[in-house]
């Protein structure tokens, strides 16, 4: 199934996040730091939402109290609930 999550105080504006069996299948970023968030697609596809959540949680941008990664965790959080 695919997700739509809005991330809050970073420059991306939307993930579209596909989860299957509790495995991370595909994310889309749209805006933000194109080809960072290209490969922290390319590297998520396929790893568990736990094993995903475990890694990205709490990673922080600059002085910002979050990043696209810690939001990407944030929204599996969500779709796992």
């Amino acid at each position: 199934m695919t997700y739509e999550f809005t991330p809050r105080g970073v420059c991306s504006q939307k993930m579209l996040i596909e989860v299957e069996d509790g495995v991370v299948r595909e994310v889309k970023v749209i805006g933000g730091c194109n080809g960072n968030l290209q490969g922290i697609s390319a590297l998520v596809k396929g790893m568990k939402v736990d094993d995903v959540i475990a890694r990205l949680d709490g990673i922080r941008c600059g002085m910002k109290p979050t990043s696209c990664p810690d939001q990407l965790a944030r929204a599996l959080k969500e779709i796992s609930k």
